[in-house]
C-alpha cells in the first residue's frame, strides 16, 4: 500500500492499481459471451468516475472510538455536476434490512441529482452530510437529497467509533476519477467480506452490439461459503472450511451505469436484472441482508432550469434485451472481482478474514474445464 496522508486522526491509504492481486478474468474465468470494455469497470461509460478514502488505523483488541479502524467511503461521479444536469435514474432494493438513502425521490421523478456515495451503516449519517457539504461548496442554494448506501464491516472494523467524517465523504468526491478502478479493500469495500472471504469493492462492464456500455459497481458483503458459484461450479462446497461461518448476514450495493437512452423505468429493469447476477455467485439475499440497486443513464442531461419540456429520445422495451444480458454478466464479475483482488485482513479484536485462495479455485475450475 501507498502511504498517503494522516487525516483527522485516521491513517488514509490508497491502494494502487497495480499492488491489486489478479482479478477474476486476468487467471483465465470467462464470464459470459459480451465483450468488456477498455478497463472493465463502471468508468468505461463516458463521464463516470470513481473515488475512495482508505481509512486503515490499528491492530489488537477493540476500543470503541479508537480502533482498529478498517472502513472507508466509495464515490461514485456521474458527470461534472449532476445537480444542474440531472440524469434519469431509478432504484430498487432487493432486500429491504439495509438502508439507500433518497431511493424514494429518485423513484419519484426518475432523476439522479448526486454523486452516490458508499460507507458502512453507522456512517450513513456522516455520508448523507458529506454530500450536502460538497454540494454547498458548488452553490449556497443548492438543497440535495442525498443517495448513501451501506454494508456492514463492524466484523473488522471499530464500527460503532464512527470513524468516517463528512469530510472524508467530500475528499472522496473530490478525487474520484476516470480509468481503472481499485478494487477489493478500498473505500467502503475495506471491512467488507464475501462468501466468508476477504471482499469489498468489484466492477466490470460490457460493450453492447451496438456499442453502448454498461457499467457496474458492487460493495459485496454478502454469501456463506457453501453457496460460492463461479463460472456454475459450486466452489464453495469444494474448498476446505477454515473459519466459522458469519454472526450476522452481510449486504451488497450495485450501481449500475450506462450510456444507452434509457427511461426511468426501464432503468428500474436493470436494476432488477442485477438481482440475477448476484444469484449467479450464489447469493440468496437472507432475510437479514441488505440489498440494493442503483441505476442512472449518461445519454440525456435534464437541465436544472425554467425549461417547460424536454425532447427525450429513448430505445424501446423491445431493445433492452442486451441491456439486462450485459448488467447479469457485470454484475457476476463484479462480485468476482472484488473476491479474486481482496487480500487477507486482520482488524478488530485480531480478527482475520482469509483471501479466496487463488491456487484452490483454479485448479477446482480447471477439474471442472472452466479454465484451461
Amino acid at each position: 500500500m501507498k502511504y498517503i496522508s494522516l487525516f483527522f486522526l485516521c491513517v488514509l491509504f490508497v491502494m494502487p492499481i497495480h499492488a491489486q492481486r489478479p482479478r477474476a478474468r486476468t487467471v483465465g474465468i470467462q464470464m459470459g459471451s459480451l465483450p468488456t470494455g477498455t478497463y472493465n469497470a463502471i468508468t468505461d461509460v463516458p463521464g463516470v468516475k470513481v473515488g475512495h478514502v482508505t481509512l486503515i488505523k490499528g491492530k489488537g483488541k477493540l476500543v470503541v472510538g479508537k480502533g482498529p479502524i478498517r472502513t472507508g467511503v466509495t464515490a461514485i461521479v456521474p458527470n461534472s455536476d449532476v445537480y444542474e444536469n440531472q440524469l434519469f435514474a431509478a432504484a430498487e432494493s432487493l432486500n429491504g434490512n439495509g438502508e439507500m438513502t433518497g431511493m424514494a425521490w429518485v423513484n419519484e421523478r426518475g432523476l439522479l441529482e448526486v454523486p452516490i456515495v458508499l460507507t458502512n451503516t453507522l456512517s450513513i449519517g456522516e455520508g448523507y452530510s458529506g454530500v450536502v457539504a460538497y454540494m454547498l461548496k458548488q452553490s449556497p442554494n443548492r438543497v440535495p437529497l442525498p443517495v448513501v448506501a451501506e454494508c456492514y464491516d463492524g466484523g473488522l472494523n471499530d464500527i460503532a467509533g464512527r470513524h468516517v467524517t463528512p469530510d472524508h465523504v467530500v475528499q472522496a468526491i473530490e478525487t474520484a476519477s476516470s480509468g481503472p478502478v481499485a478494487e477489493g479493500s478500498v473505500g467502503a469495500g475495506t471491512g467488507m467480506r464475501a462468501y466468508e472471504f476477504k471482499a469489498g469493492i468489484g466492477t466490470a462492464s460490457r460493450i453492447l452490439p451496438n456499442n453502448h456500455t454498461v457499467g457496474v459497481l458492487v460493495n459485496a458483503n454478502c454469501g456463506r461459503r457453501p453457496n460460492l458459484m463461479i463460472s456454475g461450479v459450486a466452489v464453495g462446497q469444494a474448498l476446505p472450511k477454515e473459519t466459522p461461518p458469519p454472526t450476522r448476514d452481510g449486504s451488497i450495493i450495485v450501481v449500475i451505469a450506462t450510456d444507452a437512452p434509457i427511461l426511468p423505468h426501464q432503468l428500474r429493469r436493470l436494476c432488477k436484472r442485477a438481482a440475477f447476477g448476484i444469484t449467479r455467485t450464489g447469493t440468496i439475499s437472507r432475510t437479514s441482508s441488505g440489498d440494493f440497486a442503483i441505476a442512472f443513464s449518461t445519454a440525456q442531461v435534464i437541465p436544472r432550469n425554467r425549461a417547460t419540456q424536454d425532447s427525450i429520445v429513448a430505445l424501446r422495451d423491445n431493445q433492452l434485451n442486451d441491456l439486462f444480458q450485459a448488467t447479469i454478466e457485470a454484475t457476476e464479475e463484479a462480485i468476482l472481482n472484488a473476491l479474486f483482488v481482496a487480500k487477507p485482513m486482520t482488524g478488530r479484536d485480531d480478527r482475520t478474514m482469509p483471501a479466496l485462495p487463488h491456487d484452490q479455485t483454479i485448479a477446482i475450475l480447471r477439474d471442472y474445464g472452466r479454465i484451461k
